[in-house]
């Protein structure tokens, strides 16, 4: 099955692997080249630069609408195009090419999460569960019919990170299972997602990561949580921007000015929230690496140390 990839994070390119297996990739669709680093210097997207380790021919085109586009997509004669986090939208000539149209993975359960920050979102909302789905494209923004899913738990303690992770490998586990059955003569059924339960979950911001105090503790720890690695929580901790890469909420007594440092000590720093605490215990400084609340303290120590 003659097969071309679209995608360019790192969420997309076990799906290129799985994509990969006994399907022949003819090509590979990314987004251009971006500065990046200290150097501002031009770096390629994860998938670009597996698909050149695999040896697979790349694209970069800064739009799919043009005429030129459609014509460089027919010539590959592809059977099924595969879009995994691609970042441009794909008009109706472009998913009416492929013999089979485009599939997409999308991490969540559509129609809950469509858009561009599912799994943030997800656990920034509190969502016990979460999950891939395989999804039929249509022009609308991730509303086409769905031909797998898969559920996944969301963990108590688990950051945007670990959550990825796990949906990336999970998604290219359920395109695998929807290119066998292609394979096979037995095309899985599209179907269409749910009316009703719609939310969208907008691209990630770095100012929604400050943590607003006033907001209650339970609140501020899923964004903690959430953001991390990006755009990663920030605050302002006795006058100092602390990035946070762990914390909890905790109970704490009502009357606290949210912000103010209830207690801090080994187990880490308890500020007043809205409702509760939250608990930081670990947090980076404006220059430095993550570390524990002990490290911190023990080279800038509180009022209210225990």
């Amino acid at each position: 099955m003659r097969i071309v990839f679209a995608g360019t994070p790192e969420f997309a390119v076990p799906s290129l692997r799985a994509a990969a297996q006994r399907n022949e990739v003819v090509a590979v669709y990314t987004q251009p080249d971006r500065p990046a680093g200290r150097g501002r210097g031009l770096q390629p997207s994860p998938v670009k630069r597996e698909a050149l380790a695999r040896g697979i021919p790349v694209l970069q085109p800064e739009t799919l609408k043009a005429e030129l586009a459609r014509d460089a997509l027919r010539a590959l004669r592809p059977d099924l195009m595969v879009v995994v986090a691609y970042g441009l939208l794909l008009p109706q000539a472009i998913l009416d090419i492929p013999t089979h149209g485009c599939w997409n993975v999308h991490a969540s359960l559509l129609p809950r999460w469509r858009g561009a920050a599912p799994i943030q979102r997800a656990i920034e909302a509190g969502d016990p569960e979460t999950g891939v789905c395989l999804m039929q494209m249509e022009k609308g923004l991730d509303t086409g019919p769905v031909l797998l899913s898969q559920r996944l738990a969301i963990g108590g303690s688990e950051t945007g990170g670990q959550l990825h992770d796990r949906l990336a490998a999970l998604g290219a586990q359920t395109l695998a299972d929807g290119l066998g059955l292609l394979r096979a003569g037995m095309r899985p059924v599209a179907k269409p997602q749910a009316e009703s339960g719609v939310t969208y979950a907008r691209k990630l911001d770095k100012a929604e990561a400050k943590l607003d105090w006033s907001q209650p503790a339970e609140v501020l720890a899923r964004k903690v949580r959430a953001f991390n690695p990006w755009p990663m929580a920030e605050a302002m901790l006795a006058g100092e921007r602390v990035r946070i890469h762990g914390a909890i909420a905790v109970p704490a007594a009502r009357g606290a000015v949210p912000g103010s440092v209830l207690q801090a000590g080994r187990e880490g720093i308890d500020i007043a929230c809205g409702d509760g605490a939250l608990r930081i215990r670990v947090l980076q400084r404006d220059g430095g690496k993550a570390i524990t609340a002990a490290d911190y303290l023990n080279a800038r120590p509180l009022p209210g140390m225990a």
